[in-house]
Parts: C-alpha cells; sequence; structure tokens
C-alpha cells in the first residue's frame, strides 16, 4: 500500500518559502517565456551514493531535518529521554559532516542550561541502559568543542554503567532486550573516541558478543528478546546500527571483531532477502502482512550504506540495496521535514498483534535520528 505522504514533489518544495502559483496564463498570450534548461536526469535505480534524483539529496534533507530538530522543545518537561539524544546526536552528526558551524552553535546552546538552569533534565547515571546512553551526547560535543565540562559529563554516565560488572565483565544493565546494542555500546564507543582509551572499546565488545550469542538466530535476524521471539524492525535496527558503530571502531585483529563481523554479515545478508521492491522494510521484517515501517528501514539503510562505504561489504551486491534503502527513507520524510510511518516506542511483549498493531507516528524522534544517522553515513568520509 502506498503511503500518500510518500514523496512525490521535486526538490523546489523543499525548500522553504515556496509557493505553488496559482495565476493562469491569459489564453490571448501568443507565447511563453522560454523554459529553463532542465536538470540532468539522475535515475532512481542503480548504485550509486553519491548521485540522486531531485528531491533525494541527503545533504538537502538532512540540513532540513537537523534544523527542524533545533526547532523543538525538550521531548519531555522533567527529562531528557533517549528518543531526544538520538536525534540531537544525529543532528550534530549532520552538523558535522557538511561544515555547519551556525548549526553546531545553535545545538550546542542547547545543550548548555543542562549544566545550570536545566541540570534537573539529567537522566540518572548506572540506573538503566535507556539513561546511561545520555552520556553519548556530551562526548559529541566534547569531540567538536574541546570543551571538558562535555568530557567530564560524558565520562560520569560511561564509568557509572561499568561500576559493578558481573563475572563475565558485562555491565549489570544487561537486560538481553535487542535495542541495548545500541544503548549500550554507543555510550561505551563514544566515551573511546573521545579518550582514545581502549577500556571502553573493550567492554562494548564483551557486551556485543554475549548479546550476539542470546539474541540472534540462524536466519540472521534477532528476537526482541530470548522470550518474544519476533524480528521486530526498529529492534533488528537498533543492532544493526550497533554492529556498524563497533567495526567502524573496534581494530582488526581484537578477538571479538571476529565474531561480530560474522553477526553483521549473516544479518546483512538476511536483510536483502526480506528487503521490499521499494526498498523499504516491514514493522516485522519478516512477515508480509505487517507495514512497512521507517524507522527500521532508516537503521538498516544506515547500516548498509556504511558496509559499502567502509568496504565490509561487497558493493556489486550490496550498494543497489543501500541505494534503495535511501531512496526509500527519504520518501518519509514530508514537506514538514518530519518522518512519517514511524513505529511508536515499543516494549516487549510475545503476542504477534501487540507488533502488527503498533501505531505509526509522524515526526516521532525514533524516526528523525536514523534519518540524519543515513545522511551523515552517505555524506561523511569513509
Amino acid at each position: 500500500m502506498k503511503n500518500i505522504t510518500r514523496r512525490t514533489f521535486g526538490a523546489q518544495l523543499l525548500m522553504a518559502g515556496t509557493a505553488l502559483a496559482s495565476a493562469q496564463v491569459p489564453l490571448q498570450e501568443k507565447s511563453a517565456p522560454p523554459a529553463s534548461p532542465a536538470a540532468p536526469h539522475v535515475p532512481l535505480g542503480g548504485s550509486s551514493l553519491t548521485e540522486w534524483p531531485a528531491g533525494y539529496d541527503p545533504k538537502q534533507l538532512g540540513t532540513a531535518l537537523a534544523a527542524h530538530f533545533q526547532s523543538t522543545s525538550h521531548l519531555r518537561p522533567t527529562r531528557i529521554i533517549y528518543p531526544e539524544v538520538c536525534a540531537w546526536y544525529g543532528a550534530l552528526e549532520v552538523a558535522r559532516v557538511t561544515g555547519n558551524k551556525e548549526l553546531i552553535a545553535a545545538l550546542q546552546a542547547r545543550f548548555e542550561p543542562l549544566f545550570t538552569t536545566e541540570n534537573a533534565l539529567l537522566p540518572p547515571r548506572g540506573q538503566h541502559v535507556d539513561f546511561s546512553m545520555f552520556g553519548s551526547l556530551p562526548f559529541e560535543l566534547y569531540i567538536l568543542t574541546s570543551d571538558k565540562r562535555y568530557l567530564d559529563l560524558g565520562l560520569s554516565y560511561a564509568d557509572a554503567q561499568w561500576a559493578s560488572p558481573d563475572a563475565q565483565g558485562l555491565t549489570p544493565e544487561t537486560r538481553y532486550w535487542v535495542d541495548d546494542m545500541f544503548m549500550i555500546t554507543i555510550v561505551q564507543v563514544q566515551a573511546y573516541r573521545a579518550t582514545q582509551d581502549a577500556k571502553y572499546l573493550n567492554r562494548a565488545a564483551k557486551e556485543m558478543v554475549s548479546y550476539l550469542d542470546k539474541l540472534q538466530q540462524p536466519n540472521g535476524l534477532f528476537f526482541h528478546a530470548p522470550d518474544v521471539p519476533y524480528y521486530w524492525g526498529r529492534g533488528n535496527g537498533w543492532f544493526a546500527v550497533g554492529m556498524t558503530e563497533m567495526l567502524r571502531e573496534l581494530p582488526k585483529g581484537t578477538p571479538e571483531r571476529a565474531r561480530i563481523e560474522q553477526g553483521y554479515h549473516t544479518m546483512m545478508a538476511s536483510l536483502l532477502r526480506y528487503q521490499a521492491g521499494d526498498g523499504s522494510w516491514r514493522q516485522l521484517i519478516d512477515r508480509e502482512d505487517a507495514w512497512p515501517e521507517s524507522s527500521g528501514t532508516g537503521m538498516f539503510a544506515y547500516a548498509l550504506i556504511s558496509g559499502v562505504r567502509h568496504g565490509w561489504l561487497d558493493a556489486a551486491q550490496y550498494a543497489p540495496a543501500a541505494r534503495k534503502a535511501w531512496l526509500a527513507l527519504a520518501g518519509y520524510i514530508d514537506q514538514d521535514s518530519n518522518v512519517t510511518s514511524v513505529c511508536e516506542g515499543t516494549n516487549k511483549l510475545n503476542d504477534l498483534d501487540y507488533y502488527l498493531l503498533r501505531k505509526r507516528r509522524t515526526g516521532d524522534f525514533h524516526g528523525q535520528s536514523p534519518a540524519m544517522w543515513t545522511v551523515a553515513a552517505l555524506l561523511r568520509e569513509a
């Protein structure tokens, strides 16, 4: 079923202040002014990750998405929660890869009150994966600005998460939900990026191998949890992005890298089999009766594009799928820079209808975030 909000308009409709002309040419007018030269035709198909049809340019769309995020209020008035952190991080990545210093400054200004008047909005430390991943955001700001306040704040979350590891070296926040493999690993990977201290990568790598062994199935996809045998789209997307972030940093020869690469490749091969003709994936990946869903599509687009750009995936086999995935994802972005058909927030439940009947949201940060991450993957230097 085709969504009425799918992108069917040209790039000119993405520009602020553009209005459709309503006046008609008078009948008595004998000649029209010469038409402007047509833009070069760029085909929808193929394997290029740099040339796009009008309306699908990642820099233009990503900048609009990031500016849209900057103009929003906090998602909750009492606490910063993880969907906002993910979108904030994505906006910063878009600003970084596009060299948009004005946007970086605006996103930094949004954070500044958290040191003073909005300090009560900071999530608690060392209690839950969804709270701890907040630390990834100040690390990103430290990397961009070298302001040590951000580093200290980020470390307070990354270190609290591992204050009392178990006998396997895993955080006590371990619960074996599929989304944890972004929530836990991103703060530790960001800690490594900010400090270059390998202990943070080692923590994340051990955690990810444990989750791979627990949740990945022979078909390459992941159950939501050991007791919930459904291949939820966004849940699998969290794991796909988590593995991608690990592989971007984990040195070759690290003991855990081979296991993570195996898990990544097995999943990417499975995603090829389940990708729809338009480039999207479904709310439950393996079910034809599930609806096409944008946040999982965005996360898979990010993982595939990154794999092709970094050479982890064979370009001849995977670049066409990666291109289709971006085109599908861009098609969910409406003229107000809101991503449509986003699955609402979802806990785990061993009930098929619970997943099939999830509400579809527009502008939900769960969908805005992967769209910006994917833009960054397309534009950053591999």
